[in-house]
């Protein structure tokens, strides 16, 4: 009787022993799991931060150093700031966050808080930028004044953008009136800035607005280049009888990464009874012509389709692709 006790005690002790170690280690790795958590938030917010700040150095130095002595403007909420500046002799570090205002609140409804607590610290580091540090006037050549004003410029929204903020607040106005018109955000940009253009042309003069819209194509295309990248990559979805033998060439040849969907075939009277691997995977624009010649090596009837592609994170994209 005394042992059965004893082996029901050593059993309940046991248990308990054993469920106390299962406790710490998921203490353990639930604390591990907060460390980790915590480090990428952290080192999220310094990125963010660094970008930022940047972009508001690059920013101002293009306003102040290059487009607001020249009398020159750029499209969107910045160039609403520019011209209204340029009619009055209210300096432009008030109007920037006063122009934004309204949209740092449609930032707030459509993205969110943190967005538009980023947008808000922005707009006013821009501000606070442009009152009291002074740039050197760079040049008087209006070529160069558009062209590099607008570099500048470009160059500081990107980085903000890649910050998670924005310091010009067109693209929150175009999102919001996307949706409640119907139209792509594109055209209202468009139209936007065809209304700052026109009132730049009417209240300035001809030769400022011309030399403006310079300006604000280049600060686009800086801008699309700071978001976008340098690289721009093609999602390649390949359909093909072959595509064991075209798997193996992305990942032997191209050093690429791939991914396979099982699919049907849709053409014909019979086309949906057999079945096909359907390959899909992301290059670079630089290698199309080489995947194209391996492809065409193993069967020149592969149906291949590109698409372009914004971004990629994680895979074997950004690694360097194998050497044969």
């Amino acid at each position: 009787m005394w042992k059965r006790v004893q082996d029901i005690v050593n059993s309940l002790f046991w248990t308990r022993a054993q469920h106390q170690v299962f406790e710490n280690m998921l203490t353990r790795y639930r604390r591990a799991k907060r460390f980790r958590i915590q480090k990428i938030i952290v080192q999220n917010l310094l990125r963010d931060t660094v970008f930022i700040l940047l972009g508001i150095v690059s920013a101002s130095f293009g306003l102040k150093g290059l487009l607001l002595p020249n009398h020159f403007i750029d499209g969107g909420a910045t160039g609403i700031s520019l011209l209204l500046t340029g009619l009055s002799a209210i300096p432009l570090w008030i109007f920037i966050p006063l122009v934004n205002i309204p949209f740092i609140v449609m930032g707030y409804r459509i993205m969110g808080s943190t967005f538009a607590f980023k947008t808000a610290l922005a707009i006013a580091g821009l501000s606070l930028c442009l009152a009291y540090i002074d740039f050197p006037l760079v040049t008087q050549d209006k070529i160069l004044v558009a062209v590099f004003g607008g570099f500048f410029l470009g160059v500081g929204i990107g980085l903000a953008v890649r910050g998670g903020a924005v310091i010009d607040g067109t693209e929150v106005l175009a999102i919001y009136l996307s949706r409640k018109l119907g139209t792509t955000i594109g055209d209202i940009i468009l139209v936007i800035n065809i209304i700052i253009f026109s009132l730049a042309a009417y209240l300035l003069n001809i030769e400022v607005a011309l030399y403006s819209i310079i300006t604000y194509m280049v600060a686009s295309k800086m801008l699309d280049f700071i978001v976008e990248g340098i690289e721009e990559y093609i999602g390649v979805t390949i359909i093909s009888s072959h595509s064991e033998e075209i798997r193996e060439m992305i990942i032997n040849t191209m050093g690429r990464g791939v991914t396979i969907y099982q699919g049907k075939g849709g053409y014909g009277k019979r086309g949906e009874k057999r079945n096909l691997d359907i390959l899909y995977t992301v290059i670079t624009r630089l290698e199309i012509n080489k995947l194209n010649t391996e492809i065409e090596k193993i069967t020149p009837t592969a149906f291949v389709v590109m698409n372009p592609v914004k971004e990629t994170k994680g895979g074997r994209i950004k690694k360097r692709p194998l050497k044969h």
